[in-house]
């Protein structure tokens, strides 16, 4: 770990509790009783570090390695260097993380950034506001009239809480973050400086009274477990709710247009666009800097590539891709195809050259 003053430091554990933690074979059981300190990456890694290789990308970093032990598939055993002790297990990085959440449990949601315990001072919060016992408000956040926020939960630094908003259990809004006209279930995990529910880009265009504005009456929903990234603005539905499926992770820096409905355990990578009245459905995932236009279904288990522009609906399990979007084999083949062109018109030219 580059800082880990940051969070707090993992008990010194033997090879052997490590073995029975990550569910992993340790080959060579004498050195059970060798102690493991911390987590590294294979080029970091001290002796008394447990890292893992998952990738041949890395394997010169594990032939390098100084790494004390390290989790590994049966596939790659035979390449760890005979001074590291092989935790043999089927899903080496799977089982890093396990041990990582066990130790490092601390860095899984924020705290509270002024190690506050209870309401500070300098919040501002409505009379008329309910909080449950055990919810944490940091310094100059708002909390409106007739909010309601269950125990468990955290406020961050300067967050604002619009009227009537809903705040289940155990969620956390990060810093600066605004929040208005949602709902908001159990176990939300919302980073600093995001925007919810404001209205979304809902105009008449080109009238003659200029470009009217249509309300925006409807809510945003966020149903539980779901994770929202830094920076990310989820607008409001004009008549219908915008709706966040349980269990959705979404990385920073995305946003989320007017009427918008995402299903459950969806994946959204940064920086992505979802245009107004799009319906993805459940376990879809979009790579970073996805473009999807509006009035689109994303079917059930789909996945978009990166920087790909969609302007068709997509079958449930589609493979997608491209500029526009279309099924990915055969966006390879054109690309190979207009790879071919070029190759064979520099050919010709050349030709024409030598006579």
């Amino acid at each position: 770990m580059a800082q880990p003053t940051f969070f707090k430091k993992p008990p010194a554990s033997a090879l052997a509790d490590v073995a029975t933690l990550t569910k992993a074979q340790l080959v060579d059981p004498s050195r059970g009783g060798h102690v493991i300190t911390g987590l590294a990456s294979l080029d970091e890694a001290g002796p008394m570090h447990l890292t893992f290789f998952d990738n041949l990308k890395y394997a010169d970093q594990l032939k390098a390695t100084k790494a004390g032990a390290c989790l590994v598939s049966p596939r790659f055993e035979a390449e760890v260097p005979a001074h590291v002790a092989v935790l043999r297990v089927a899903q080496p990085f799977r089982a890093f993380v396990r041990i990582a959440r066990e130790w490092h449990g601390d860095a899984l949601r924020p705290q509270s950034w002024v190690g506050n315990d209870g309401i500070a001072s300098s919040a501002i919060i409505d009379p008329s506001a309910r909080l449950e016992d055990g919810v944490v408000v940091d310094p100059l956040a708002v909390i409106g009239p007739e909010v309601e926020i269950g125990t468990g939960s955290l406020i961050g630094v300067g967050a604002v809480i619009g009227p009537g908003v809903k705040i289940g259990r155990d969620c956390d809004v990060g810093a600066r973050t605004v929040i208005q006209c949602a709902l908001i279930g159990n176990n939300v995990l919302i980073h600093p400086g995001c925007s919810i529910g404001q209205e979304g880009y809902g105009f008449v265009f080109f009238g003659p009274e200029g470009h009217l504005k249509v309300p925006q009456t409807g809510r945003v929903l966020i149903q539980n477990d779901v994770e929202v990234g830094a920076g990310t603005t989820i607008d409001r539905g004009s008549l219908r709710d915008t709706v966040i499926g349980e269990g959705t992770k979404i990385d920073n820096q995305v946003q989320i247009g007017h009427n918008v409905t995402i299903g459950r355990h969806c994946l959204l990578a940064a920086q992505i666009g979802l245009a107004g009245s799009l319906t993805i459905g459940d376990n879809v995932a979009l790579g970073a800097k996805v473009g999807i236009n509006n009035h689109l279904k994303i079917g059930d288990g789909a996945q978009v590539t990166a920087m790909s522009a969609v302007k068709d609906d997509i079958p449930p399990n589609g493979r997608w891709g491209g500029h526009f979007a279309k099924p990915t084999k055969q966006w390879f083949k054109e690309i190979i195809a207009v790879e071919r062109l070029v190759r064979d018109s520099k050919a010709d030219r050349k030709d024409e050259g030598q006579e």
